[in-house]
C-alpha cells in the first residue's frame, strides 16, 4: 500500500498539519506529488482564465495527471474513499487499463458515522478546517460557498488576500479595472471571478447578509435533522446556501 497527496501548492495550513498526523498513524510517508509544477505554474499557462466548474484544469493537471504519471504503467488498485451513504457521488476512476478502482467504504457499508469512528479510534479525528468548511482542496477553491469564503477571510485573512490578488490580476488581464469595472461590464462569467457573479471584494462587502442567511440555514438544518454532529449541520446548511456540486476529486 502506498499513499500519496497531490499538492497544488495552494493548500490550507490545516491540510498540511493533518497530513503529518496521518503519516504518524500510518507509519509510512505520504508521497507529495506536483513538486515541480503547482497551481502557480499552470495559472501562468492559462493566463486570464481562472479554473471553474466549466473548465477544471486544476483537477486534470494538478490531481489526475500527476497521479497517473506517478503510478506509471504497472498494475495498481486505486482506493477511493467515497462513503456508503454518498454512493451517488462519482469519484476518480482512471481510464488507464492498468489502474483499477475500488470503493472500500461502499463495499463494507461504512457511512459517515463509521468514517468518523475510524478517525477517532486512530486518534486523529477530523481535520481542523471542518469547523468552517466542508472540503479539502485549495484555499481559493471555486466550489466554496459564499459562507466558506467569509470563513477563509476570518481564519486565514492572508490567504483570502492572495485569492483577491489572483482574481484582480485576472480581471486586469481581461481589460477590466477591478471591481467597479467588472460590475459595470455586466460580465458574470466564472472565468473572471472565484465566486459566481461577484468579486471577492464585493462578496466580503455583503458579509453580514451572507452570514445572516447562513445562520438561518444552520437553524433549518438543526431542526430538520436532530442530534447531528456540527460538521453535518454545517454541510446541510451550506448545501441549503448553495446547490453547486463540489469536485469529487478534491472534496474529501
Amino acid at each position: 500500500m502506498e499513499y500519496f497527496f497531490c499538492d497544488t501548492g495552494a493548500e490550507l495550513p490545516e491540510t498540511y498539519r493533518y497530513l503529518a498526523k496521518l503519516e504518524a498513524v500510518l507509519g509510512k510517508p505520504i508521497a507529495r506529488l506536483n513538486a515541480e509544477r503547482n497551481f502557480a505554474h499552470y495559472f501562468e499557462v492559462f493566463r486570464g482564465t481562472l479554473p471553474s466548474p466549466q473548465m477544471r484544469w486544476c483537477t486534470s493537471l494538478l490531481k489526475i495527471k500527476p497521479l497517473e504519471e506517478w503510478i506509471g504503467e504497472e498494475d495498481a488498485v486505486s482506493y477511493v474513499a467515497i462513503r456508503a451513504d454518498e454512493s451517488n457521488r462519482k469519484g476518480y476512476v482512471s481510464t488507464k487499463p492498468n489502474i483499477k478502482t475500488r470503493f472500500p467504504f461502499v463495499e463494507d457499508d461504512i457511512d459517515h458515522a463509521g468514517v468518523v469512528r475510524i478517525l477517532e479510534d486512530a486518534g486523529i479525528n477530523l481535520p481542523e478546517y471542518y469547523k468552517w468548511r466542508t472540503r479539502s482542496g485549495c484555499y481559493f477553491c471555486f466550489f466554496q460557498r459564499k459562507a466558506e469564503w467569509v470563513g477563509l477571510a476570518d481564519n486565514h485573512p492572508e490567504l483570502f488576500e492572495k485569492a483577491v490578488a489572483i482574481e484582480q490580476k485576472t480581471l486586469k488581464d481581461a481589460g477590466l479595472d477591478g471591481d467597479a469595472s467588472f460590475a459595470a461590464s455586466g460580465m458574470k462569467g466564472r472565468q473572471y471571478t472565484w465566486s459566481d457573479g461577484e468579486t471577492l471584494t464585493e462578496l466580503l462587502g455583503r458579509r453580514d447578509e451572507i452570514m445572516r442567511r447562513h445562520a438561518e440555514s444552520m437553524e433549518r438544518a438543526k431542526k430538520k435533522r436532530k442530534n447531528l454532529p456540527l460538521m453535518e449541520v454545517l454541510s446541510d446548511a451550506l448545501d441549503d446556501d448553495d446547490e453547486t456540486t463540489p469536485c469529487t476529486v478534491c472534496h474529501l
